[in-house]
């Protein structure tokens, strides 16, 4: 069995370009990534994200864990709750979560999608 790793996320270089946010409302956040493991059926993910600043529509579609290396974000839910991203910030955003998202600062986090 080949367990997959990275030992340092920030200096991964070795990212796939995943294009531009569809839903953006400001600017052009570019996303990029390497996805470390798929579950069976594509069920469930997890990786390294990177996006440049903008802000755009956000919809959760499947639960997600995620912790932020580097980078400034804002998410703020459709309810008014606010979310200050900064680095070493953990967060779970559960299915079905909607709101708005802005980057301020390009952003990395390891993520796990379920």
């Amino acid at each position: 069995m080949n367990t997959p790793y990275l030992k340092n996320p920030l200096a991964e270089a070795d990212l796939v370009d995943w294009g531009i946010i569809p839903t953006m409302l400001k600017g052009e956040s570019h996303t990029s990534g390497k996805v470390l493991h798929k579950g069976p059926g594509g069920q469930s993910e997890c990786g390294i994200w990177r996006c440049t600043p903008g802000q755009w529509l956000c919809h959760v579609t499947s639960d997600e864990f995620c912790h932020f290396l580097a980078g400034r974000c804002t998410y703020v839910h459709e309810s008014g709750e606010i979310i200050e991203i900064t680095p070493d910030t953990v967060a779970f955003f559960a299915q079905d979560w909607k709101g708005i998202c802005t980057v301020h600062e390009t952003v990395t986090k390891v993520y796990m999608i379920r």
